[in-house]
């Protein structure tokens, strides 16, 4: 059986990148004067929840070495 290598192009993974990056930032542009559909506030609040759930996580690590050090 022969196995397939599928390999991107370099410029075609930049370009696919660049568009994936034009098309976000032009609905959250373009949806702005809407309530409903207001992309940019949905992912502000994302960002927002992602970034509280970092820190306990972070917190809940530091707590489980610590106390994995006093079992030592």
């Amino acid at each position: 059986m022969e196995s397939f290598n599928i390999t991107m192009n370099k410029w075609l993974e930049l370009l696919i990148g660049l568009i994936f990056i034009i098309v976000a930032v032009l609905a959250i542009f373009l949806t702005l004067p809407y309530d409903f559909w207001d992309f940019g506030h949905a992912a502000w609040e994302f960002l927002k929840g992602g970034i509280v759930w970092f820190f306990i996580m972070i917190g809940l690590l530091f707590l489980m070495l610590g106390i994995s050090d006093l079992r030592e």
